[in-house]
């Protein structure tokens, strides 16, 4: 990856292996970023699940249960992110999900942004955000998350 780390993990020795989902809810076809995301976190040690194009929130959330994963990385270009990233929140939490870190990226207006971050979603990378800053944030938030969850 151009940004990336060298291909080393950026985990403490020893540290669990996060699991991160990033999916391509709704009709949008734009999905290059998605993957630059997906291929920088696997550089970065972590295990990447990657849904691919056209995911409902049902089919995101039951992926996200199912390989039982640490966060949920949306990235949404088509605008209809206001609907989306809601809906997949609501449907981690009717599986019990509802702690799932949940995060995204994609073109949100800022006043949209605000409001995003009110409902619960942890960060939002816009266009131009570097794969450092996001995988900065997953040591940073998502981490220390998933090891007190695991200690509980």
């Amino acid at each position: 990856m151009s940004e990336n780390q060298g291909g080393k993990s950026r985990a403490p020795a020893g540290a669990a292996k996060l699991r991160i989902l990033i999916a391509k809810p709704g009709l949008d076809g734009h999905d290059r970023g998605a993957k630059v995301v997906a291929r920088a976190l696997s550089d970065a040690g972590y295990e990447v699940i990657y849904t691919g194009l056209h995911q409902t929130p049902e089919m995101i959330a039951a992926t996200a249960v199912q390989e039982a994963v640490d966060a949920v990385g949306l990235s949404i270009m088509s605008g209809a992110h206001m609907t989306l990233f809601p809906a997949v929140m609501g449907e981690l939490g009717k599986r019990g999900a509802g702690d799932v870190i949940v995060f995204g990226g994609g073109i949100i207006p800022e006043e949209d942004e605000k409001e995003l971050r009110e409902r619960g979603v942890r960060a939002l990378f816009k266009p131009g955000a570097s794969t450092h800053e996001i995988v900065d944030f997953i040591e940073s938030v998502v981490r220390p998350h998933a090891e007190a969850s695991r200690l509980s």
